[in-house]
């Protein structure tokens, strides 16, 4: 075990103690000393698993020891605390100068509070949909806008306004009631104008429509 080897625990270890004691009761963190796999654990901070040190190395840190093009760093990885709740994992290696992996620093975030928290937000900004009656834009209704929404409905059916037959007035005149255009003042009489009809006969196609 040489001298560069065992600084580097070292400096590893204190970084295990930092991390764990900030992240404090949602994040372990665990050093190995992968030089000896079966009393591994050099460090454990935040302990969530259970686990002592001394203990053996996990089956990733055997897979370390084994293959030296093992991955470095194992992000985000799903894993289960003994006791079974979530945790999401990363395990990152610590090699020596010749390459050779002396060590793993592993933190097991437990996912089980900030899953609660993050469902309580998705309840609270959750809209739904099958409940609203019609579709509600924030935007206050206006003359202009209605003649320009007339327009735009007379142009999706390649025609004016003035050349639409009484099937297509009536659907655009259910149309603007429920966007909320009718309760402008003075909508009924400009639409007639837009339309080229009198105002009883958009009274008409209203009442119709209902």
């Amino acid at each position: 075990m040489s001298a560069e080897d065992e600084t580097l625990l070292r400096e590893a270890e204190k970084i295990a103690v930092a991390v764990g004691r900030m992240l404090g009761g949602l994040c372990e963190v665990v050093l190995h000393d992968l030089r000896d796999p079966a009393h591994a654990i050099r460090a454990i901070e935040n302990n969530l698993s259970g686990r002592s040190v001394g203990e053996p190395a996990t089956e990733l840190g055997l897979a370390r020891i084994q293959d030296p093009e093992y991955p470095e760093v194992v992000q985000n990885y799903p894993g289960r605390l003994p006791d079974g709740r979530p945790v999401k994992s990363t395990s990152i290696g610590i090699r020596n100068s010749d390459g050779v992996y002396v060590a793993a620093l592993c933190l097991n975030l437990d996912t089980g509070p900030l899953a609660a928290v993050a469902a309580g937000i998705d309840r609270l900004i959750r809209t739904d949909e099958q409940e609203r009656p019609l579709a509600e834009t924030l935007r206050a209704r206006t003359v202009d806008g209605l003649r320009a929404a007339a327009e735009e409905f007379a142009a999706d059916h390649a025609r004016s306004p003035r050349e639409l037959g009484s099937t297509e007035r009536g659907e655009l005149v259910r149309a603007l009631e429920s966007q909320g255009y009718l309760q402008v003042k003075h909508s009924v009489q400009t639409l007639a104008r837009i339309l080229g009809v009198s105002r009883a006969t958009v009274y008409n196609d209203l009442r119709h429509e209902r």
